[in-house]
């Protein structure tokens, strides 16, 4: 069964439980588009029902704490769908050959998530290994509008900071590399922050949402490391000695309040100006050439191949609707469902770490010349 979301498109498939996909058990479902917010509603108990192709769920989701009571979608026959590749799921065994044909003429453009990072230690929100995200999101109002939530960002940062210089590059971002080497894959978008690609060896990534290892001042516009600025914080605050437990995937961390209390934050070096880490908040924009460089590698692909992103956010999956409005295929691999996948020609629930050496290992053997078909 087939339950289309029509507020984003999405197609979710019933019946997949043990796959990453949206799960069946019994007639209680796991997850279902909800279609006042687009939303993939989890951990609540749903009922189904089918009559020839409408779909029907019905039940309390857990999570949002809405009711998805008699949504009813008219769907096209299941055979049509199937062709149309919407929302295929598939295994890593069953799909490799079909991913490498997709991408052996080159021109490969990658969007890759917080589910890249997850085998480097560092957790994402939504995925299989994720974390609930426990406090509200530094929002760039309030960072730069309340002196206490300033302090506060900047203490938890200093310690998750430390979490994220300290992860290396996994086999999914080395063979992201070794395909971008080969020529397979042309153009590199990233919603991470982490500094990953680059470090695996990929070059002229695009860090849609900026790095954690920089700093820049709103005032004049100087920009410093991190390693500066950690190097400046441990300076001004000797007796500080909080520990981090879990980082979040922006390099947040959990502190209490008392912890943070005491916490000296430092200004810019050369004027005085407030310092922020080189990363987009919420409430931010990302730059408009930064955004146009992205549509333009999406405009010259022959391939998107998003790698371990839900798609949840519109800045990373504006790229995919444009990809797919251009008539670009579109591959998703991501373990759990994306707000993407009624775009994808191919969606894949496989680990990362597994999948993307495959597919390098297929292009690019050892020894021999990429494996690139160029199109007449």
């Amino acid at each position: 069964m087939w339950i289309r979301d029509r507020a984003c498109g999405d197609v979710f498939q019933v019946g997949q439980d043990g796959h990453g996909a949206v799960g069946a058990q019994r007639g209680a479902v796991v997850g279902v588009a909800d279609e006042a917010d687009g939303d993939v509603a989890a951990g609540g108990e749903f009922a189904v029902q089918q009559s020839g192709d409408l779909a029907v769920a019905s039940g309390d989701d857990d999570t949002h704490g809405t009711n998805l009571s008699a949504r009813g979608v008219a769907l096209p026959p299941l055979a049509r769908r199937r062709a149309a590749g919407w929302g295929s799921m598939v295994r890593v065994e069953d799909v490799i050959e079909q991913v490498a044909g997709l991408a052996a003429g080159g021109a490969v453009v990658v969007l890759s998530g917080a589910g890249l990072s997850t085998e480097s230690g560092i957790p994402d929100y939504r995925g299989p290994s994720g974390v609930a995200r426990r406090h509200t999101p530094m929002t760039y109002q309030t960072f730069t509008g309340d002196v206490a939530a300033r302090r506060r960002y900047w203490a938890r940062s200093h310690l998750g900071w430390r979490w994220i210089a300290r992860a290396d590059p996994n086999d999914g971002h080395r063979a992201v590399a070794r395909l971008q080497r080969a020529g397979v894959v042309t153009g590199i978008i990233t919603q991470n922050v982490d500094g990953l690609h680059t470090a695996a060896g990929s070059a002229g990534v695009v860090e849609l949402h900026g790095r954690l290892d920089e700093v820049v001042c709103l005032g004049c516009g100087r920009r410093t490391t991190r390693e500066d600025l950690d190097g400046r914080l441990r300076r001004a605050n000797p007796g500080f000695d909080a520990q981090a437990v879990a980082i979040n995937p922006d390099g947040d961390v959990d502190l209490d309040d008392d912890q943070v209390a005491g916490f000296r934050v430092v200004d810019c070096g050369a004027c005085g100006g407030m310092l922020k880490p080189d990363v987009v908040f919420f409430g931010e924009t990302v730059p408009a050439p930064r955004v146009a460089r992205c549509y333009a590698m999406v405009r010259q692909a022959r391939l998107l191949l998003v790698l371990g992103s839900s798609l949840t956010v519109m800045s990373g999956r504006r790229f995919v609707s444009a990809a797919a409005r251009q008539d670009v295929p579109v591959v998703i691999v991501n373990q759990g469902a994306t707000r993407g996948d009624g775009y994808a020609r191919l969606r894949v629930d496989a680990p990362l770490g597994r999948l993307v050496p495959a597919l390098a290992d297929r292009l690019c053997p050892a020894g021999a010349d990429p494996v690139v078909t160029v199109a007449s």
